[in-house]
């Protein structure tokens, strides 16, 4: 097979050298992977063990903080960044009120249909708040 692999390749290209790149670059990939699965494994465990705390740990921004982590890391631009953080917080907004809806909704028509009418609620909210925010000037919609 290895003889088969080296007669397939283009000439120009020294297999190591891609294989090394090819090879950084997975692993980058998988370690935001790990790493960021690792947060909301983290959330779902501290939820589990106590109500308060996990709701206080997911309440923190820990993907945002990553995602502009990794936007750093990635040699983004500052505005790029500023930019994911800025919509960011207009994006939050919007989802709010579902936090006070499932809880009300969860004993009496169960998880998934609240988890459904949730979903529909905060689409509506946000669609009627980026109509709301474009009078002053903030585009949230393409």
């Amino acid at each position: 097979m290895r003889f088969a692999y080296r007669t397939l390749r283009p000439a120009h290209i020294k297999c190591s050298a891609l294989q090394k790149i090819i090879g950084d670059i997975v692993t980058w990939i998988i370690s935001k992977y790990l790493l960021t699965s690792a947060m909301v494994v983290l959330v779902s465990e501290f939820a589990k063990r106590n109500d308060k705390l996990g709701g206080f740990v997911a309440a923190l921004p820990l993907i945002t903080i990553l995602s502009l982590v990794w936007l750093y890391v990635e040699n983004q631009s500052q505005e790029k960044i500023a930019n994911h953080a800025w919509y960011t917080f207009w994006y939050v907004i919007p989802t709010l009120p579902m936090f006070l809806v499932f809880p009300m909704l969860l004993a009496r028509i169960g998880f998934w249909p609240t988890l459904a009418v949730c979903i529909v609620l905060t689409s509506v909210c946000f669609g009627l708040f980026a109509l709301l925010v474009r009078h002053f000037g903030i585009e949230l919609l393409p």
